[in-house]
Order: structure tokens, then sequence, then C-alpha cells
């Protein structure tokens, strides 16, 4: 009887032994591998290394080592100027600059209709080469943009380069809604409009640019989406619903094996419609040529698109920084992917790199633009 109570006893210490260690294990919760580095670098570096840096570097190397291009990580810094550029506002002075090869500063490509920079007299084809005294010759885009930006309401002192005279204009900075669709009326009654993203009021006034030349007179239609990075899906869905019959327009599918089919009621824009595509149309743009395309609505004018078949989902993390993690796959109405395929146009027009430059920066006319004119001469 002695010898049983003594193995029992042995059996109960040794599960408690066995207990005690799990516990230990459990509330241990070994620092990871980037914790370990993190703490290393802080007490042995002979260096100085910035903990927050290290954190975002280490981020955006762990996202882009999934191997997916279209994912990526928007530090806490970048987070607001991100939600702006989806907002298609945000709040400076209204120019866009390009930086000049030979450092003597930086053209003002263009100046926004009603913005700040054209009532306090800034120009296209001014060269900006100071902010707040400070000389920008030398300087990035990104430094100069930095120098630039600052709250609402406030004023920036910028000197620019106008005709051999240097003229330093003060303006105010304020919340600045940039165009997302604009329409133009050209010869023989064709309708040119230009998409610049699928961000925030892309199909508002997409289909408001629409109207316009409709009641200009506009019996046919050309949508150039070149360079367009495209955007959100319900702002793709709302455009496509206004311009296509009855049908599926989006299918997509989540991580999670969720599967959702947007669709488009019954009335549609009966005209004939040509799309302007480019290597660099992808995400929503090329979606958008592709549906136009199967449903037989449009003619594709331009080179061959990216070729993306995966969404993005911005999910913001708990220190203020955020990623951009595709999380599900779409396809086009008739059920295909365009992941590293992209759209082939039907009529197939590429350009020069000088030329591919004037498109993205606007710089070109409608009538010295061969993919342009090949749109026209396609509608035709």
């Amino acid at each position: 009887m002695k010898k049983k109570l003594l193995m029992f006893g042995s059996y109960v210490l040794v599960a408690a032994l066995a207990t005690m260690i799990t516990l230990t294990m459990v509330g241990m919760n070994p620092p990871s591998k980037l914790d370990q580095l993190e703490a290393l670098i802080g007490e042995c570096f002979i260096g100085e290394a910035d903990s927050q840096t290290m954190e975002d570097a280490a981020a955006a190397a762990m996202v882009k080592a999934t191997g997916d291009r279209w994912s990526y990580y928007i530090s806490a810094k970048d987070y607001d100027a991100h939600r702006e550029q989806e907002e298609n506002a945000y709040v400076g002075v209204g120019i866009t600059i390009v930086q000049q090869e030979d450092d003597s500063g930086f053209l003002i490509a263009t100046v926004i209709d009603g913005g700040p920079a054209k009532e306090a007299g800034i120009a296209v084809n001014d060269l900006l080469i100071g902010v707040e005294d400070q000389d920008v010759r030398g300087m990035t885009t990104d430094q100069v943009g930095q120098l630039v930006k600052g709250k609402e309401g406030t004023k920036v002192s910028l000197t620019v380069l106008r005709k051999g005279e240097n003229l330093t204009l003060s303006v105010e900075r304020r919340r600045i809604e940039q165009p997302v669709a604009e329409g133009e009326l050209l010869d023989e009654g064709v309708g040119l409009v230009r998409i610049y993203n699928f961000d925030a009021r892309c199909a508002q006034e997409s289909i408001a640019s629409i109207e316009k030349l409709r009641s200009e007179g506009a019996k046919k239609l050309i949508f150039d989406v070149r360079d367009n990075p495209g955007g959100f899906a319900s702002e793709l869905v709302e455009l496509l619903d206004y311009l296509l019959p009855e049908g599926d327009l989006f299918r997509s599918v989540s991580f999670d094996g969720k599967e959702q089919v947007d669709t488009s009621d019954a009335s549609f824009l009966d005209m004939p419609m040509a799309v302007l595509v480019n290597g660099n149309t992808y995400s929503a743009a090329e979606f958008f040529a592709a549906a136009l395309m199967e449903y037989e609505a449009a003619v594709v004018v331009g080179e061959p698109t990216v070729g993306k078949g995966y969404y993005q989902q911005t999910i913001p993390l708990g220190d203020g920084s955020a990623v951009a993690l595709s999380t599900g796959k779409y396809y086009t109405p008739k059920g295909n992917s365009l992941a590293d395929k992209g759209i082939t146009p039907s009529v197939r027009v590429d350009v020069d790199e000088e030329t591919a430059s004037a498109i993205y920066y606007g710089t070109i006319q409608p009538g010295d633009d061969p993919q342009i004119q090949a749109a026209i001469k396609a509608l035709k």
C-alpha cells in the first residue's frame, strides 16, 4: 500500500512540474527575431540608429518579401499624404513642378484654375527657384514639396524666374480639390474625357464631363486613361453602370473565398466610344478598358497595359502607419483575370519617349497626339 501511495505521489509531482514548465514557457513569450535585433542594435551598436526608422524599414521589407508588387507599407509620416491622394485633395498652393535636368530650377507645368497660386500671379512656364528665401536649385522635387507644404490658411513665399526677372510672390496654402476628370470637345463632334484616376469623385466628375460634352454636340467619345493608376472599385462600378447595359460588371473574390458580383441596370450610353491606354494604365483603369472591350462598347487604342489582377485594402496599424495589402482577386465581366496579362489594344499605337513624356505632363495638343488621332480614325 505504501508503494502505491509513493508511486501516485511521484506521478502528481511530475504532473505538477510539467504544468509549471508549460505555464512558464507560455508566460515567457520569447521575443521575435525583429525584437531581438532591435534590442541588440540599441544595446551594442557603436553608432546611432533611430528605432522608428528601423521599424519602418523592417515593415516595408516584410511586405515586400511577400513577393506581391501591389502590396506596400505606408509609414505614419506618409499616411496623411496617402489619404489626401485617395481624396483627390490636398493642402497646398495648386501647382505641379518638373525638375530641370540642368538644376536651373523647377518648371511650373500646371497651375490649377481658381487656386491660390494662380490668384497670386504664378503662371505656367515660370521657373521656381526659391521657397521661403531658400534657393531650391539642386534640391529634389520631394524636398521642394516639403518646403511648400504647411497648414491650411498660412502663407508661403515663392520666387520664380520669368523672362529673366526674379519675382517673389506670397501664396496662401488652401485645401485644393484636384480635378479627377475633364472634358474637351474636339473636331467632328468627338468628345475627349480625360480620367486621371478612379479615386474620390471619379464617377461624378466623369459623368458630368460626358453630359457637358453631349450638350455641346459630342456624338462620339474618347476616354483617356493613359497613365491612370486606378483607384476605388466603387467609383469604377458607378461609371461602368452609367455606360454599359444590363449585366455583370465586376467580379471579386476575397482571401477567404467570398465572391461578390456588381451588376449594371438596363440603361446605358448609346454612343460610339474608344479608350486610350498605355503601359502605365493599371488597376481600375485597365479594368475599365477591359469591361468596355468585352461589352463591345468601345475600341481600345494605344499600348498594352500592365496586368494587375489583385485589389488592395488599406489597413491602419497601431502607430499611425498602415499597410495596403492585396486581399483579393478581381475579374472582368466575362470572368477573365488581367493578372500578368493586361490588355492588348485592338488598335496598337506605340509612341517614343518624348511623346510619352508630353502625354504624361499634358503638354501635347490632341492634334499632335498620335494615339488620339488613331482613336478618332477608329471611331470613323
